[in-house]
């Protein structure tokens, strides 16, 4: 954008208006930027703004080792929805889908918050996401639609900013809240905050739609349910460790392979394809979005269940676990903004999360191996620095698939991000909490009650044990942790693989 005004062998008249100048950067900041981020910023808060209520909704409801699945089913619907708003809004205009998602959003939000059981609420939490999956996706096109492209890199580090900001940011607020009001307030809170969304929505400019869809591809939606839902199932069901469940855990896997396989291949021959199969051929696509997806396990995994550790182990309030978390937030933001200035800046893309993944997965390994040993002081410092490495991820990811992408394929560039980092999210939260669960659950001394205890009363619910009993629930407690902080280590080991493969270094 060009800010300097009217051309200088321009004559004006004496008399004459003087020409509107064109649109500088700093006022399409304002017109345009606020009208995206709000939308994106509720619905990645609601992604994990749950985290530091679980242990109030297993108390509430009880059924504790049921009590993940609110955050994988929101995940999941995420999953789901991306590519299907990202087709939508290639074809009605992203505006106007913006719109339908945020009033889905709020209707989930409600039924969320009067849900009479947990069954209800992982319902409504799926509705919700639905709505959450076409925030996020459409967000992330619009920047592209709208925002010239040396300056893209630039927004897209406010907007990667945003985004993981947001997912940090959502257990201090939910254990603010859930601390002062109770959880059912996490899910009020969208209501006023949805309808100001709403009201900057219409600021947007009104686009025509970038394509025409013949046809919904909805062959392709059922594969791809097909192959989310049998493999969520089996990974959930894996962590029980019952021989007797073989059966039907193979059976899932094979149904979600066999749905894969066939999902790729109609794709791959669709002329209105749900997933761009054509765009992931490129190499410097689908590597990013590998990336994507192997950081939303990571981050998404650690910001979820780093809330249960602390309560569980160290015994901290759902406010105070709020307050412990504001490093993380505070450390992602400052990553993303550092990264997309230093890309507008030089041009250069993957070699920033190159670098910076390599102490993420240094501090991944001290987590894990020390982390009953650390001081309590010393684990801020430490959320904070990992969140910091991590924030040098998404906005070169998106950058770097909308440059492959070229202009005519925005939306489907976009959803292919957000459906990478949603199916690395879901099944990394789903990976982490079979470990974390299964290994507590290992020893048959220790009862699958325990864990619930620990949830809604912290370390002290060991006390009414015998010391023996006591130190065995201690030690199951330590090694599930551990087992969950290296699967989250594993996920960032290989999105470091994948930065360092990326073929488009700049832009």
């Amino acid at each position: 954008m060009d800010d300097r005004g009217p051309k200088a062998d321009s004559v004006i008249e004496p008399g004459q208006e003087t020409p509107p100048a064109p649109e500088g950067e700093r006022s399409l900041f304002f017109r345009i930027f606020p009208s995206i981020v709000l939308p994106m910023f509720i619905a990645v808060v609601d992604q994990t703004i749950v985290a530091t209520a679980l242990p109030a909704m297993s108390a509430a409801f009880g059924e504790a080792e049921r009590a993940a699945w609110i955050v994988i089913v929101y995940l999941v619907a995420n999953t789901i929805a991306a590519p299907v708003y990202g087709r939508l809004g290639d074809a009605f205009g992203r505006a106007r889908m913006m719109t339908f998602a945020l009033l889905l959003m709020m209707a989930g939000s409600v039924a969320c918050a009067l849900a009479p059981n947990m069954a209800g609420l992982v319902v409504a939490r799926f509705v919700q996401g639905l709505g959450g999956g076409g925030l996020m996706t459409l967000s992330q096109a619009l920047i592209g639609e709208t925002i010239p492209p040396r300056a893209r890199a630039r927004y897209q580090g406010y907007l990667a900013a945003v985004i993981v900001t947001s997912s940090s940011f959502g257990p201090v607020a939910g254990g603010f809240l859930t601390g002062a009001f109770g959880w059912r307030s996490i899910f009020w809170i969208n209501l006023p905050l949805g309808l100001f969304a709403l009201a900057l929505i219409r600021r947007l400019p009104k686009k025509p739609p970038a394509g025409i869809m013949k046809t919904f591809d909805s062959g392709g939606l059922f594969l791809f349910v097909c192959f989310i839902g049998p493999a969520l199932v089996a990974v959930e069901q894996a962590r029980k460790l019952d021989a007797a469940l073989a059966p039907l855990i193979l059976s899932l896997c094979v149904l979600a392979l066999g749905a894969l396989v066939a999902l790729i291949r109609r794709e791959s021959r669709q002329e209105d394809p749900l997933l761009p199969i054509a765009l992931m051929r490129n190499p410097a696509i689908w590597r990013s979005d590998a990336m994507a997806a192997c950081h939303g396990a990571a981050l998404v995994s650690l910001i979820n269940y780093t809330p249960l550790y602390l309560r569980a182990a160290r015994g901290l309030s759902a406010s105070e676990t709020g307050y412990f978390l504001l490093p993380m937030a505070l450390g992602v933001g400052v990553g993303s903004l550092i990264t997309g200035r230093l890309v507008s800046r030089t041009g250069r893309t993957a070699i920033f999360p190159s670098l910076a993944l390599i102490p993420a997965n240094i501090l991944f390994c001290v987590l894990a191996l020390f982390h009953a040993r650390l001081p309590l002081a010393a684990l801020p410092a430490l959320f904070g620095a990992i969140a910091l490495c991590m924030g040098s991820v998404m906005g070169v990811v998106q950058v770097t698939v909308q440059n492959a992408a070229g202009p005519a394929r925005l939306g489907s560039a976009a959803a292919s991000v957000q459906f990478s980092r949603a199916v690395g999210a879901t099944f990394g939260t789903a990976i982490v909490g079979s470990a974390l669960f299964a290994v507590f659950t290992a020893d048959a001394d220790v009862g699958r009650d325990a864990f619930a205890a620990l949830l809604e009363h912290g370390p002290a619910a060991l006390q009414a044990l015998a010391p023996p009993a006591q130190a065995g629930a201690q030690a199951a407690l330590h090694a599930s942790f551990r087992a969950a902080f290296l699967a989250m280590n594993l996920f960032a080991m290989l999105a470091l693989a994948c930065a360092w493969s990326i073929p488009a270094r700049r832009l």
